[in-house]
């Protein structure tokens, strides 16, 4: 179980190590000064759906439909966090 927000504190100087791989990584930067960090306990993906879905789509149109649907959700709860 997670403490209280009172057990939470500030260590200078700790990196997490993660390799990051996606389309246009070498492109961001590799430091940051004075960031500002948020320790989130809410998911920020989407959830795959429990059963099989098959989705039939005719037009191009329609597939970008169904992705901007799903870069809303995360929005909406981007929102709410800040």
């Amino acid at each position: 179980k997670g403490g209280a927000l009172e057990d939470s504190r500030l260590i200078a100087g700790v990196a997490f190590k993660k390799t990051f791989s996606y389309a246009g990584f070498e492109m961001q930067p590799k430091k940051y000064k004075n960031p500002k960090l948020a320790l989130l306990n809410v998911e920020l993906e989407l959830k795959a759906e429990k059963e099989n879905a098959e989705v039939r789509l005719d037009k191009v149109e329609e597939y970008q439909q169904i992705v901007d649907a799903e870069w809303d959700i995360l929005y909406d709860k981007l929102d709410k966090i800040v």
